[in-house]
């Protein structure tokens, strides 16, 4: 199991199983939230399914649109358990706590290094917790 260190942009607790992305996600038009799954044909992990994992990808293409599907899949349970991610993204995060406030989900999203996100791979374990990060 790898314990992860980085900066939370939404705090949290993480532990699951790695789902690595090798090239950023649209959210609007590449992920289908009622399925969980990426559904954009161009993208290296086309088909594979966010539900339930901690993602950890190099940014996304970002869209105004983000927050609302990442935001749906959450609220019905087909979204990333977290998100683990190498460039800040403001639209992840609105996203993120727009579906904490609104349906009571959580999704911590954590800010790692580009040595940290190199290491990571699909399938394997990881935990980090913003809790324990600011007990150190």
């Amino acid at each position: 199991m790898i314990e992860l260190t980085g900066t939370w942009l939404v705090p949290g607790s993480l532990s699951g199983e790695i789902l690595r992305l090798d090239s950023p996600l649209s959210f609007w038009g590449g992920f289908d939230a009622r399925t969980g799954r990426i559904v954009d044909q161009s993208h290296p992990q086309s088909g594979s399914s966010l539900t339930g994992k901690v993602v950890a990808m190099p940014g996304s293409r970002g869209s105004s649109g983000t927050p609302g599907v990442l935001g749906e899949a959450l609220r019905l349970g087909t979204g990333p358990d977290a998100l683990v991610i190498t460039k800040p993204d403001i639209n992840m995060v609105a996203g993120s706590i727009g579906a904490a406030a609104l349906y009571g989900t959580t999704c911590p999203i954590l800010l790692v290094d580009e040595a940290t996100f190199d290491v990571l791979g699909t399938g394997e374990t990881v935990t980090a917790s913003s809790e324990r990060d600011e007990a150190q």
